[in-house]
């Protein structure tokens, strides 16, 4: 019998470790500018072509390579950082593995310029799919000059999915970012398709974060810097009342590596306990620099997982620091007792006249009599009344029966009529389903009963099954977020025309996300202008919907997008129709009338799945009638 186990051909191997290095355009000027930096570059440019899926160019003006050198660095695992495996626990560099050129090289079409300062010329490389087409001298300056084009090339089933090229760029954009971030004292510049999108100065780390974001962000930010002798923390944190639901910067670094840490992350969130509302975050950047030897950078192909021998430790040492900034940059007045001297606080005398509010005596008041005009002896049931009959009508047993039909069906026919309080009413709701579902979801309660607001949150009333309770909020966010379903997909929704345009600012990064789901926007009705430098001038907004807050609504559409990346167009019309829904909907604590609570729940029962939320939160609830008899 044959042997069956074989070595796989070094191209076969060099596409299968490409597929865990080399993933999307945004992964090739992650290793590329990491060699740069490596190389002690000062000034970086990376130059894309549509997203990077057509071209990634990455220009540096490090220390460049000889002719063997240039050579060497394709092939597999060839590396200059180690050369033993303790060497894997003492690394300073970003790259160390030697694996990313011989991936880059094995699935696109590679162009390589490179000289050092000693040299008189330089080296041209040329390698497609992994083959050398040609190498020889070239006049070029002192560095390096890395270029590669046309992505998965020989592998049409990976090129495919590749996203669009405003996906791609924004994927760019966030994996620059991270760099930057990291490197303040080196200068960059990004190209997309000619057009310089960042030029990065070298600067401090504040100024680099808020060239990269924007100066809005300089406001916001507390410093942090504690050394210990476990680990050493620098940054920023954002103020407790800059949080937000979306759209925050989050960022961890350690050993100047961007890394994702979910329990560091706990750990900063924890010092903002009881400080922001529940389910809000605020942005941070905060710096690690801890014994190398503690750390392992080499659990997770791409390097953005990190392990740490004492990561408790360094847990509490980060919520402690955090905490202990918010305190000590707190704006909260505080009263000191330790002044010299009295306060000065006005004391009153014995003598002191109190000026009094003199009252009308009312002297036909008599609390003993039911006919007396005075305000306070006015018929409690007045309203009763008017909306249910006489209460001589009711039965004693039970209180709801005896109402008034006719009474109660003109009362709620007149609460269809209300369309200020609520926005949006005039829309129509998604196509309803049949009419067995619809009585089967509405035989819940009789929507005639009388209800009541419950802390300005829940909408309390009797049910058949007992006693339901509805988060007015929620409730809203479902009726219109199947609105908006509706009319995206239907391009239903109609445009109002503001008197006075508003300008909003957005990131380089949010304005790539907003082009990307312009199509989206415009069919939620919004008329957007790009102004150019991330300013858009909002020349319309969806009818109906003019008391809302354009700015915030706006960048949590982004930022629900942003989530979203490289998600089908569907999943961007729901996170958009969300983002949209929930901060237009009436927010806890409005006072509903009568009429507003009949509509709410009406229209949430036509809806498609009224019992939750898009996001999987639930409306209403029943607390049963045996549930209710316990209680007594």
């Amino acid at each position: 019998m044959e042997d069956i186990i074989h070595l796989l051909p070094d191209s076969v191997a060099n596409q299968i470790a490409a597929g865990e290095v080399v993933q999307r355009p945004s992964s090739i000027i992650k290793e590329m500018v990491e060699n740069s930096i490596d190389a002690g570059a000062q000034n970086i440019r990376i130059l894309v072509v549509d997203g990077g899926k057509t071209s990634v160019q990455v220009i540096d003006d490090g220390k460049g390579m000889s002719e063997t050198d240039a050579r060497m660095a394709f092939e597999r695992h060839a590396t200059s950082k180690i050369k033993q495996a303790s060497d894997l626990y003492t690394l300073t560099t970003m790259g160390f593995r030697g694996e990313a050129l011989a991936s880059i090289a094995a699935v696109a079409q590679v162009e390589l310029k490179t000289r050092r300062k000693e040299d008189e010329l330089g080296t041209y490389i040329s390698i497609s799919g992994n083959k050398v087409e040609c190498q020889e001298p070239i006049m070029c300056p002192v560095g390096s000059n890395f270029s590669v084009n046309s992505l998965f090339f020989n592998i049409p089933a990976r090129r495919k999915f590749l996203k669009s090229n405003q996906t791609e760029l924004t994927n760019v954009v966030q994996e620059f970012g991270r760099i930057v971030l990291v490197h303040p004292d080196i200068s960059f510049q990004l190209y997309n398709n000619g057009v310089e999108m960042y030029h990065l100065p070298s600067a401090s780390v504040r100024q680099r974060i808020i060239d990269v974001f924007n100066k809005k962000l300089n406001a916001e930010l507390l410093p942090i810097d504690v050394e210990t002798s476990l680990v050493n923390i620098t940054g920023y944190v954002g103020k407790p009342e800059s949080s937000k639901k979306k759209g925050m910067q989050q960022y961890f670094f350690v050993n100047g590596r961007y890394m994702r840490h979910p329990y560091f992350n706990s750990a900063v969130m924890k010092a903002y306990e009881n400080l922001i509302p529940i389910g809000e975050h605020v942005s941070y950047f905060i710096y690690l620099s801890v014994d190398p030897s503690t750390i392992d950078v080499n659990v997770h192909p791409t390097k953005t997982e990190i392990k740490f021998d004492n990561e408790q430790a360094i847990w509490q040492v980060l919520s402690a620091t955090v905490k202990e900034t918010i305190g000590r940059f707190s704006n909260v007045p505080m009263i000191d007792f330790d002044v010299e001297g009295k306060p000065d606080i006005p004391v009153m005398g014995v003598n002191t006249s109190i000026p009094q509010q003199p009252r009308p005596v009312q002297t036909s008041y008599n609390p003993f009599s039911s006919g007396s005009s005075s305000g306070s002896s006015r018929k409690p049931a007045d309203n009763w009344e008017k909306l249910y009959g006489s209460p001589s009508n009711m039965n004693n047993n039970d209180p709801f029966d005896g109402l008034e039909a006719s009474t109660l069906n003109d009362f709620i026919d007149d609460s269809r009529q209300t369309t200020q309080s609520l926005p949006f009413e005039d829309i129509d709701v998604i196509p309803s389903k049949n009419n067995d579902e619809e009585s089967q979801e509405m035989s819940l309660f009789d929507i005639s009963l009388p209800k009541f607001q419950f802390k300005g949150q829940y909408i309390i009333l009797p049910s058949k099954d007992g006693l339901m309770l509805v988060d007015q909020h929620r409730a809203h966010v479902r009726v219109l977020y199947e609105q908006f379903i509706y009319n995206m997909h239907f391009s239903r929704r109609a445009t109002q025309k503001v008197l006075f345009p508003e300008i909003i600012q957005f990131t380089i990064g949010e304005g790539v996300v907003l082009e990307e789901i312009m199509e989206e926007i415009t069919a939620l009705g919004f008329d957007i202008n790009n102004l150019g430098g991330g300013s858009y001038s909002v020349l319309g907004v969806p009818a109906g919907s003019e008391g809302i807050n354009v700015d915030i609504v706006l960048h949590d559409i982004v930022a629900s997008a942003m989530d979203k990346t490289g998600t089908a167009r569907k999943d961007a019309e729901e996170a958009i129709a969300l983002s949209m829904a929930q901060s237009s909907a009436i927010v806890y604590g409005q006072v509903l009338s009568n009429s507003e609570m009949n509509q709410i729940l009406q229209d949430l029962f036509k809806c498609q799945s009224p019992a939750r939320t898009p996001d999987g939160k639930i409306i209403y609830s029943v607390i049963d009638n045996k549930s209710v008899e316990k209680m007594f």
